[in-house]
């Protein structure tokens, strides 16, 4: 098998257990990964991630343009801006899950680190998450504010619309967004409630025993 049918079913694969799972509905979402040559693999548009036929996703020149496939996802850009901006990226997972949404929306939450540390594998898998304003969808200006970031952020959360994870294959970036939608869900259950989150001592042991990018 080939480096792209092997990827092409990867990205079927991970698509459909994330859909199964619920952590997007309907036609939303969509999921990137870079092939060893600088093209890009990318879930088309318009499609369900739980249904998706491997012959169908899109591939993308290192230009982007269309080489094969269908028309690709309307939010490529925010694809290419971390393939752009971090050379250790290898895939690019965006959502719409119920909890990271609902945190996008709080008054209250820290745009520079929306993710309190609650749990030391969120700091391990996701490091400090910003949080960028809202765009309609589709905007190429989403793509432009993750490229305004330079490379310091491998997750970013879209105010009304959902995080976007890079990862360095496409099982880090799938299990990091995981992660941040748990770690939101955590967020949301123990708001108003005395919950004893991690210190700053103990972020900074994961972040020093780890090797965490938490500046």
């Amino acid at each position: 098998m080939s480096d792209e049918a092997k990827a092409r079913d990867d990205i079927t694969l991970f698509a459909r257990s994330i859909f199964d799972r619920g952590l997007t509905c309907g036609a939303s979402g969509n999921i990137s990964l870079r092939l060893p040559d600088g093209s890009i693999l990318v879930t088309p548009t318009g499609r369900a991630l739980g249904f998706l036929d491997p012959a169908q996703i899109s591939r993308l020149d290192p230009s982007g343009v269309l080489i094969s496939g269908d028309p690709p996802t309307k939010e490529v850009s925010l694809h290419t801006a971390f393939y752009d901006t971090r050379a250790t990226t290898g895939a690019v997972v965006h959502l719409h899950p119920t909890h990271s949404v609902a945190l996008s929306m709080l008054a209250d939450i820290d745009p520079e680190n929306v993710l309190p540390p609650l749990t030391p594998y969120t700091i391990m898998r996701l490091g400090k998450v910003k949080l960028l304003p809202f765009f309609l969808p589709g905007d190429p200006a989403m793509g432009e504010a993750v490229r305004g970031l330079a490379g310091r952020r491998s997750a970013v959360l879209l105010a009304n619309h959902g995080p976007v994870v890079a990862g360095k294959t496409l099982e880090a970036a799938v299990f990091a967004m995981e992660e941040l939608e748990e770690n939101a869900k955590l967020a949301i259950l123990t708001r108003n409630l005395d919950a004893i989150g991690m210190t700053d001592a103990q972020v900074a042991q994961v972040v020093k025993q780890f090797d965490v990018d938490y500046d």
